[in-house]
């Protein structure tokens, strides 16, 4: 099964300086959605676009989908 990850997020993050209170303040989500992404948990679509209108970005700089473990190798 493959799984997401929303690293692409935190790297956008640091490279922005920002911290993770400051996106959800300016996306106007609440800190349980960071926490949720945080253990790379499911959250809603609403949420992924509020972020990336928040961050001007699309959807690949948000999250991504690791491959299965079959898959690897």
């Amino acid at each position: 099964m493959r799984t997401l990850t929303y690293d692409p997020l935190w790297k956008k993050l640091i490279d922005l300086k920002m911290t993770k209170t400051e996106l959800a303040e300016k996306a106007s989500i609440s800190r349980g959605i960071i926490t949720r992404m945080g253990k790379n948990d499911l959250v809603t679509l609403d949420a992924i676009v509020k972020i990336c209108n928040a961050l001007d970005c699309d959807v690949i700089d948000v999250m991504s989908v690791l491959p299965s473990e079959n898959e690897v190798g």
